[in-house]
């Protein structure tokens, strides 16, 4: 097989302006048109959004370089934290008697621990701040469940011991 170069060095004529001979789409006179259309008095053409795409720009650039900016791990990190989050939360729909009581409160301590220590760090995270006092609140509430639903499982069963004792 021949080697990339050749037949790139072979097609070269092919992509050369006239080696194909004359365009029938494009004439001298298609082509002045085509540039006029676009020029104006000798001006490029220029829309009224490029203040617009240079602010973008600044705040993508500001960004990236940020210290806590998108290719550094003070980002990706809290963004893939947001799964544990969510996990918590869907298991809100759970029935509470099948939640870990050992797992959620590893959640609720991990996220009031890392939520203090993202105030003290340099640099000041707070998208990592966020993310862990969500977690805290997601754990805080799913321990809240747990603990609500032994308390009643606990009435329920004085209640059935009573009556024993009753009868």
């Amino acid at each position: 097989m021949a080697p990339t170069s050749n037949i790139l060095r072979a097609a070269r004529p092919l992509f050369r302006q006239g080696a194909a001979g004359p365009s029938p789409f494009f004439n001298s006179q298609a082509q002045q048109m085509f540039r006029n259309q676009f020029r104006q008095q000798g001006k490029r053409w220029q829309s009224t959004a490029s203040g617009e795409q240079q602010q973008s720009a600044s705040w993508f650039k500001k960004a990236w370089e940020s210290e806590v900016g998108i290719k550094t791990v003070h980002f990706w990190a809290p963004v893939m934290k947001w799964a544990l989050v969510l996990a918590g939360i869907s298991d809100l729909a759970r029935p509470a008697e099948k939640l870990s009581f050992a797992q959620n409160f590893s959640l609720m301590c991990t996220g009031l621990i890392w939520t203090r220590w993202c105030f003290v760090i340099t640099p000041k995270n707070m998208l990592l701040a966020a993310v862990n006092f969500f977690l805290a609140l997601v754990g805080i509430a799913q321990i809240t469940r747990i603990t609500m639903h032994n308390m009643s499982k606990k009435d329920g069963d004085e209640a059935v011991v009573e009556a024993k004792a009753k009868a």
